[in-house]
């Protein structure tokens, strides 16, 4: 039995303390990835991984973290590069260079077939499932995996990316029709449901389905949701160095829990023990620069 992580791997271009942009190997979902390797379990990332001085790089972070790539493509195709812009706060925000890379390069004729592996569980999410063609392709594959694994969704919107809220809508709604649980920003939820309260659109999703939402709001914690209620943890506070990575490492705790714990027990006390180790992972991970998410003896007393 493995995890699945599926998504982009690409560079994070980040300003140095010189003005100089340096470069660090980033995406959420490869974000994630590392996460859950380094909390020890057995992750395969699935995506495009160029041969380019870049990809190699990706190749070599994600391996020395143990992420397992043998379900990855191998290609000739140039890596996406992220330009990130960091505000006072040290938030960030991106501009990608998308287009014939690598990283988007989705098809049926090498995604892994769900009922040979049987995984047990598929993350997914970013900006794979928005980008066309891939996201249709990945779409059409994440249903047969979902007869065998639950679907975590994390949309991580990127309006520089997809400026028409209308379409960006709708495929997260596409997307969070078959998942078992979703993970969102808040700042997601304001600018995909300008004017709604992020707890109507998660108790809806709940409604519809989901077995949990978890909606992350930087420093004011976490709050998830299920058919049982609400549960919310407040944040940690830590001298914060970049954001980058912070949500992705939400993610891989969640995943932690469902295996430990099953996804149907993720609820009162333990989905608020379950929120509050992933409110400290996140800013361990807000305290280092890049995505760097912590391993699991930083967390062993948690």
């Amino acid at each position: 039995m493995s995890i699945w992580v599926c998504g982009e791997v690409l560079i994070d271009l980040i300003p140095g303390a010189d003005g100089v942009r340096v470069p660090h190997v980033g995406g959420g979902p490869a974000n994630t990835a590392k996460a859950l390797a380094r909390l020890g379990f057995d992750a395969h990332f699935i995506d495009g991984i160029s041969t380019d001085k870049y990809g190699v790089a990706a190749r070599k972070e994600l391996i020395d973290d143990e992420v397992k790539l043998d379900l990855a493509l191998p290609s000739e195709k140039p890596t996406c590069l992220a330009t990130v812009t960091l505000d006072a706060n040290g938030g960030a925000s991106y501009e990608f260079l998308i287009d014939g890379t690598a990283t988007f390069d989705f098809s049926l004729d090498w995604l892994p077939d769900p009922s040979r592996y049987k995984p047990q569980v598929l993350h997914i999410g970013t900006l794979v499932t928005v980008i066309e063609p891939g996201a249709d392709v990945l779409y059409d594959w994440a249903i047969q995996v979902a007869e065998f694994a639950p679907i975590v969704y994390d949309p991580n919107i990127r309006p520089s990316v997809m400026g028409d809220r209308d379409k960006y809508q709708a495929s997260v709604e596409k997307w969070a029709a078959i998942s078992s649980v979703i993970k969102v920003s808040d700042d997601d939820m304001a600018w995909l449901y300008p004017g709604v309260e992020y707890a109507v659109v998660a108790k809806r999703w709940v409604s519809d389905g989901a077995a949990l939402v978890v909606v992350t709001r930087g420093s004011q914690g976490l709050i998830g949701f299920t058919a049982d209620g609400a549960v919310e943890v407040p944040g940690v506070k830590i001298e914060v160095a970049d954001t980058v990575g912070a949500g992705d490492t939400v993610g891989a705790i969640i995943v932690e829990a469902m295996i430990e714990k099953g996804i149907l027990n993720l609820t009162g006390d333990v989905l608020k023990s379950t929120l509050h180790r992933a409110a400290v992972a996140a800013g361990i991970t807000c305290s280092r620069k890049g995505a760097q998410p912590p391993y699991k003896h930083e967390l062993k007393n948690i």
